[in-house]
């Protein structure tokens, strides 16, 4: 499941990513990036994985088309978790997903790098 958080705004975005996800899922994420995209030409987008467990395979096309549209228009990419190997994950985002991406355990603390 995706879902927005309600800290969104403008070209700031942030989206609770939990349990099992799936191509429907990205009929949340995509379109409100598109418009804020459309809208401010850039974002910054907050993704909280904390209660994320996996991405079904039937998902990774709808991602990589993700990555593919966006890429250069997510300015920041703030990675919010607590589990070891989401640490790895914003070296990862930076060429596909993002221009800067960095982890963080603490949400405000990413709310705030996004606003800077």
């Amino acid at each position: 499941m995706i879902e927005a958080l309600p800290g969104s705004h403008d070209a700031v975005l942030g989206f609770r990513v939990a349990g099992d996800v799936t191509a429907d899922d990205y009929a949340v994420l995509t379109p409100a990036v598109r418009t804020a995209v459309d809208k401010h030409g850039s974002v910054r987008v907050l993704l909280d994985l904390t209660d994320f467990h996996w991405e079904k395979a039937e998902a990774w096309g709808a991602d990589l088309h993700f990555g593919e549209q966006f890429r250069h228009a997510i300015e920041r990419m703030a990675i919010v978790g607590d589990r070891a190997w989401e640490r790895w994950l914003p070296p990862l985002a930076e060429p596909f997903y993002a221009r800067d991406a960095q982890y963080f355990t603490d949400p405000d603390q990413a709310w705030n790098w996004l606003e800077e």
